[in-house]
């Protein structure tokens, strides 16, 4: 018997509800209620937030909301049976059967495997059908443990399977196709047969089949028209990897959806399930016969570069379970097409290059903002820490560190040149540390543009486009082209490298290209038009931004506060956080006393930033009563996380009431913004927020601005949440 499901986790043929929610809190309800977990409101908190990032409804009437979750004491699963059925953003309609599974956060993998194979379950017929027929909660988890290999397989699931599926339980059964015979392997069991998947913990034998643990080999025809074997007789290879963010259902569904399709039209397709439950990498010499990959992920794959120049097809691990025949007849297609995608070779954490530049998945907009994402990511730890080392030798050795003497060279350098740690000369051992620190955070921010430009084209080309990219950017500084230059140079580096690397060669040649070919060309070819052509129009174009930002004052320099401020409320953390973020980072290297206004821009972004968790931990204490137990607890965290800069400690609240939080946090981050552009506030630090005092100048506006910022947050919060929100309901009495 398995400890995962007891009858009192069952509720059969219930309404409970329209929503989505009404239905995970009864759950959660049931899971707290036989002391599972410690905490309703957390779970429950957990598991919506889940939920908001994908819908869990998949073909076939099955919604399986699943979460980790600290609150968790014993892994879970709570089933319902529900009438009437209730939408969870299935294609096919909604569903009447909803598995929820709770897992605490450090499960240990017998756990992991179990749910693995539960979900694997679920997209199998002739089990989803025993639960709909199922006449007691006992009589499910009977069901459920014989899905699992722990107790025996009900009358109702054995006996044949149909082509492409298995029994619940795993269990050997025979095509149901006339063009191919084979059996299964229980899924706990090993591989046998000439070819395996090397991905499940089990495995299947046979000839011609998608070999994913639990499926047999393949027959016939699918029902969408899909071949048998293929052109002329001839067996696909295809391999395919799945990963979803949590690991622990639509990983395994997808595979086996995408098995159990390849199965029925006689293709050989190997999945990788990157989950929860282990990995185990596809061989090698499997990738080398696959003719393309599909990727049905929402996470990175992990080593990617294994399959370097296949053919690929890719999309979220969703669509794998709504589509698979779709992305199998993609791939196959693609199999076929010099120009289709293809994995970019030579590392390990890039994206797929698309020759044409619009193949299918993700579009131009979205590639072009996860490339500058991506770059500003980088960019960032060498701006943090290079900005934080210069404070901190401003407040050792002063600010005419940064000043010229009488021979121009600066004071910092001048220090650095006559004394040493041992023969400290006319220098305090203080200044002289202080010139350290400061010098050391120079060349940190001296790599801002470079490190920009080299991974933004990381992010388009993979491993060949970093030093084509940190060429770029290093042509841009010398051409005056400031951060500006970087993007340009960046953007160019990485397209061009992914079209030398589309480039068909001889397989003599194909070891140089990511090594020596594509770098040399790119190079060339991006910051020879930076010299010849951009760099000086690009150049003209940031002095004048600079010159536009120095001058700065009044009305205008308050209007920018309120725009900054307003993107640094608007998704807490997200892209417009992240954009509004990056225009402070890359201008700070750009400020000096004679420039101040890149710091001033800083400081309001910081400023900003530090208001929408300080906001709502305000709102938690002023109205209580209007918070659960799980938002109170995430209040009194949001205090120190708001005070250090980290907007993202407000996203439990934004999840949670997003269209109250997030204007109530952009009213507040506006005002800061607004008050630190108008009384000229800096800050030499690009992250730390309160704790980095040190480098803020006119420290009591700072801090006004925040107060400010927070308490118009906190007030406006309150106020809607008060008189425009429905009474909330009473929370639910747990035994």
């Amino acid at each position: 018997m398995s400890d995962l499901i007891t009858p009192e986790l069952v509720t059969l043929d219930q309404n409970l509800g329209s929503e989505r929610s009404e239905v995970i809190r009864h759950l959660v309800q049931k899971v707290v209620s036989t002391d599972r977990a410690t905490s309703f409101d957390e779970l429950y908190s957990d598991a919506m937030a889940r939920e908001s990032k994908t819908a869990t409804g998949v073909p076939g009437g099955i919604a399986i909301p699943h979460c980790r979750s600290s609150a968790v004491t014993k892994a879970t699963l709570a089933m319902a049976r529900i009438e009437p059925p209730v939408d969870w953003g299935a294609k096919d309609g909604p569903a009447d059967i909803v598995f929820f599974i709770a897992a605490p956060e450090g499960a240990d993998q017998e756990h992991l495997q179990l749910l693995a194979k539960l979900a694997r379950s679920l997209i199998k017929k002739n089990f989803t059908g025993a639960l709909r027929t199922a006449r007691s909660p006992e009589d499910i988890v009977e069901l459920v443990d014989g899905a699992l290999g722990l107790g025996p397989v009900p009358e109702s699931q054995t006996g044949a399977a149909p082509s492409g599926t298995t029994n619940a339980a795993g269990a050997t059964g025979a095509s149901a196709a006339g063009t191919g015979t084979g059996t299964s392997g229980t899924e706990s069991g090993g591989s046998t047969g000439a070819r395996t998947s090397g991905t499940e913990s089990g495995g299947s034998t046979g000839s011609g089949g998608a070999h994913s643990a639990g499926d047999p080999a393949p027959g016939g025809t699918d029902g969408d028209g899909g071949s048998g074997s293929g052109d002329g007789g001839t067996v696909h290879h295809l391999v395919a990897v799945t990963a979803c963010p949590t690991g622990i259902a639509h990983t395994y569904m997808a595979a086996d959806s995408l098995a159990a399709v390849a199965a029925e039209r006689g293709i050989d397709l190997q999945v990788e399930t990157q989950g929860s439950a282990g990995s185990t990498p596809l061989d090698p010499a499997v990738i080398r016969n696959a003719e393309a990959v599909i990727f049905a992920t929402d996470v990175d794959v992990r080593n990617k570069s294994r399959f370097a120049g296949l053919p690929v097809v890719a999309g979220p691990v969703k669509r794998g379970i709504d589509e698979p025949g779709v992305m199998i007849d993609e791939a196959l297609a693609a199999a076929k097409n010099p120009n289709a995608r293809r994995v970019a070779g030579g590392g390990g954490g890039g994206e797929e290059r698309d020759p044409q530049g619009s193949g299918g998945g993700e579009g131009f907009g979205g590639q072009l903002k996860r490339a500058l994402l991506t770059g500003v990511s980088y960019m960032i730890p060498f701006v943090a820490g290079g900005g934080l080392l210069i404070a901190l030798g401003f407040l050792l050795g002063g600010y005419e560190l940064s000043l010229s003497d009488d021979t121009g060279t600066l004071n910092g350098d001048t220090i650095l040149d006559g004394s040493t740690l041992f023969n400290l000369g006319d220098e305090s051992l203080r200044i002289y540390l202080g010139a350290v620190f400061w010098k050391i955070g120079n060349l940190s921010m001296a790599f801002l543009v470079p490190a920009l430009a080299g991974y933004i084209a990381y992010a388009l080309a993979d491993r060949p486009g970093i030093a084509p990219g940190f060429t770029a950017g290093a042509v841009a500084l010398f051409m005056d082209a400031g951060f500006i230059g970087g993007l340009i140079g960046g953007l160019l580096a990485g397209y061009v490298a992914r079209w030398v690397g589309s480039w068909t060669v001889p397989s003599w040649l194909r070891g140089l290209m990511p090594v020596v070919i594509i770098p040399l060309v790119t190079s060339l070819i991006a910051s020879g038009l930076m010299i010849l052509v951009l760099g000086g129009p690009i150049a003209a174009l940031t002095l004048a931004l600079n010159d536009w930002l120095y001058g700065l004052s009044g009305v205008t320099a308050i209007a920018l506060g309120v725009i900054l401020g307003l993107m640094m409320g608007s998704d807490l953390g997200g892209p417009i956080n992240k954009v509004a973020y990056a225009f402070a980072v890359a201008g700070l290297g750009e400020g000096s006393f004679e420039n101040q206004a890149p710091w001033q821009i800083m400081a309001a972004v910081m400023a900003a930033g530090m208001v929408p968790p300080l906001g709502m931990a305000l709102a938690t204490v002023l109205d209580k009563q209007q918070f659960t137990m799980a938002l109170r607890e995430n209040g009194k965290a949001a205090w120190l996380l708001g005070a250090a800069f980290i907007s993202e400690g407000a996203i439990p609240f934004a999840a949670a009431d997003p269209l109250r939080v997030i204007p109530s946090s952009m009213i507040g981050g506006a005002l800061a913004g607004a008050i630190c552009m108008g009384t000229g506030v800096t800050s030499q630090a690009p992250h730390g927020g309160i704790f980095v005092f040190f480098a803020i100048g006119n420290l009591l506006m700072f801090i006004v601005a925040i107060l400010a910022g927070m308490v118009a947050s906190g007030l406006i919060y309150v106020a809607l949440k008060r008189w425009t929100a429905p009474k909330r309901a009473e929370e639910p009495v747990i035994a």
